[in-house]
């Protein structure tokens, strides 16, 4: 005889991206946490039980889930290294829980007669035996032996106890038959990648820049030299603008001058010239065998190198007379240089993806990646990749990623969010964003409330870059140097991941007036610099990112929650490990310009202390100690210090 269709549901199952249709994203050596409803009619109990495995393999492990409330369960799987993994849910009715629930219920009442009662035993007697039955071994034996004892005990009490024991729930919960066994209908997946991938402290330079000679192109060993400064800013990654041959049709001279004086370098992301593509170096760095020992260097001061992926070629790129067909054309023949209105970039010919032989074209860029991999490069910075086919990413990537799980890609796309997320769901890694842009206390609380949605913490893993060669943001131009410590303090702690381009330290503020254009713009020019030039900001860098390494709190974006001021220019969060072992609370001026005093209201029952009672807080930029509880005053002088960065401490009396 056939059962009718079983009336238990499973919905919401997370983390998932878009019901499924793209993986979402974990970190190696953390569990990865599943939470799903399940539900059915009645008062039944349920039980619900995680399936995971790697990708490839041919059977599920399996992790019990534990229901939460409001029939949200959840349950853990450990991912130690990084790969592709596969996870579904499965649920039933736990037919001797629910049979024990109301026997519980109803001894304890006392309102049942000692018929009813026995009647009732003995329905849960027949459960264990059957279980017995399934069971084998030394298990079966217990089984047996426990439904003699609940049929020989006349105390409805005492049978409860029996059947209340662990020592026979379980083997009973292991056993018995699973009737109306359902499976979600849909198998997720999630990518494990490395640490990197959620947390690092990025910083950008041109390694032509790292001379001491102005004017003249430094070289890679040059650039070696500058490292060691670099880590001891606290930096784990160092990014470089592309390092290939760059072209001389069309080069642009300093500040986007269209005609170049003859010893202009021009800029990096003209790429090509007769020295070679997208897989030589320019010459005037060194050569390939350079470009490993600076690597190499990199390595031994736990750095690593970031590299641009540039999909773009000069006029004199190879491809454009080997591959004429990859470029895309003018009606009268000539090729089609790359615009951003206003901006043009007549040394730039964009890529044609739409040419019927597309095949060669994706073979040759996934070779290029491959071989900057082969030279010890894991991350990969993507200039404008929501300029080519979502497509394309997605094949490139879960290529690059089927043979390199520990490869990093930064997605640099400013763009419309819905192109934004896309380029999230289909691989990229990391994702600039709009936090260069987010100034007051609005739009930091609107657009990180958005990043820290369950919904886009799946897949969406932010880098807050404070600036870029591109981008000067006006605050940066007008707030002097309050503003450059004040916008740093924000990037490193309100995300995981955050970077700076080089100068930002130096609090370089000169622009093009009226735009977000640096003037003297290194992309067109070789800067020489003095890094300890009055003024600057390094030790608040390096201290800002010593305590990012010391507090697991600001590796993670999931912990942030916004607190209460009364003032618009302060803004109060709070950045917590599950576990609230590490739980800081961050109070930042937004003005520059000037001092602004507060109330910063705390929810006590946030840091689990109890209504009324005080906690002790230590500012980790100044050593300040503090005894605050849910109502603190707080003053804060951009002059002096535009934030506190307060570490929980002991309870106080």
């Amino acid at each position: 005889m056939s059962r009718p269709p079983p009336g238990l549901f499973i919905e919401r199952v997370m983390p998932s991206v878009d019901g499924g249709r793209h993986p979402a994203k974990a970190v190696a050596g953390e569990p990865c946490v599943v939470e799903a409803d399940v539900f059915r009619d009645g008062h039944f109990v349920l039980a619900a039980l995680l399936l995971w495995r790697r990708a490839g393999e041919p059977s599920f492990r399996s992790a019990p889930m534990a229901l939460v409330a409001n029939d949200r369960w959840r349950g853990e799987f450990p991912v130690e290294e990084g790969g592709r993994f596969v996870f579904t849910v499965e649920a039933w009715t736990d037919r001797y829980a629910s049979w024990l629930a109301d026997f519980e219920k109803k001894v304890k009442a006392g309102a049942a007669t000692p018929a009813d009662l026995a009647s009732d035993l003995l329905e849960g007697v027949l459960q264990v035996e059957r279980a017995a039955e399934r069971a084998s071994g030394r298990a079966r034996e217990r089984l047996r032996d426990a439904a003699r004892r609940l049929r020989a005990e006349p105390d409805a009490r005492l049978a409860l106890e029996l059947a209340r024991d662990p020592a026979l729930r379980e083997p009973v919960a292991a056993a018995q038959e699973r009737v109306d066994v359902v499976r979600h209908d849909r198998e997720l997946e999630v990518i494990v990648e490395r640490r990197r991938a959620r947390f690092g402290a990025w910083y950008e330079m041109f390694p032509r820049s790292q001379g001491t000679v102005p004017g003249r192109h430094a070289t890679f060993g040059e650039a070696a030299l500058r490292l060691p400064a670099i880590r001891e800013l606290g930096f784990d990654v160092v990014y470089l603008p592309p390092i290939h041959p760059i072209g001389t049709t069309h080069r642009k001279g300093r500040n986007n001058a269209l005609t170049a004086a003859p010893d202009d370098p021009g800029s990096p992301w003209g790429i090509g010239s007769a020295a070679g593509g997208h897989t030589a170096v320019e010459p005037a760095l060194g050569t390939l065998a350079d470009f490993d020992r600076f690597v190499a260097a990199a390595r031994e001061l736990d750095l690593e190198i970031a590299l641009d992926f540039a999909i773009q070629a000069s006029p004199d790129h190879p491809w454009v007379k080997e591959h004429p067909q990859w470029f895309r054309r003018r009606p009268d023949g000539s090729i089609r240089y790359a615009e951003n209105p206003p901006k043009k970039y007549q040394d730039i010919y964009p890529i044609h993806f739409e040419d019927e032989e597309w095949q060669p074209l994706w073979e040759e860029l996934l070779r290029v990646v491959e071989f900057w991999i082969g030279h010890d490069v894991r991350i990969f910075r993507v200039d404008n990749p929501h300029t080519k086919p979502l497509p394309f990413w997605r094949w490139l990537i879960d290529r690059v990623r089927a043979e390199h799980p520990d490869v990093i890609f930064l997605s640099e796309a400013f763009t419309r969010p819905a192109v934004m997320k896309a380029l999230a769901k289909v691989g990229f890694t990391q994702s600039y964003t709009y936090f260069t842009w987010r100034n007051t206390k609005e739009e930091l609380t609107e657009y990180l409330t958005e990043l820290t949605q369950p919904g886009m913490l799946a897949f969406f893993r932010p880098n807050f870059f404070v600036n870029t060669p591109d981008i000067l943001p006006p605050i940066l131009q007008t707030g002097g140097r309050p503003a450059f410590r004040m916008r740093l303090v924000l990037a490193a702690t309100l995300s995981p991941s955050y970077g700076i381009y080089s100068g930002f330290e130096l609090c370089e503020n000169e622009a093009v007036p009226g735009t977000e254009e640096y003037l003297h713009s290194e992309k067109y020019e070789i800067k020489v610099r003095d890094w300890n030039a009055p003024g600057n900001i390094n030790e608040t860098v390096a201290r800002v990112n010593a305590i990012r390494r010391e507090n697991p709190a600001l590796h993670r974006l999931d912990g942030l929650r916004f607190y209460v001021t009364d003032n618009e220019q302060i803004l109060l969060y709070r950045k917590a490990t599950p576990d609230r072992s590490n739980v800081l609370i961050v109070a930042v001026n937004l003005d520059p310009l000037r001092p602004h005093h507060a109330t910063a209201i705390v929810p006590l029952e946030d840091l689990g202390v109890p209504p009324g009672g005080r906690f002790e807080v230590e500012d980790l930029l100044t050593g300040a100690v503090y005894a605050w509880s849910e109502r603190n005053y707080v003053r804060l002088d951009p002059a002096v210090e535009p934030a506190h960065i307060l570490r929980v401490g002991r309870r106080l009396p």
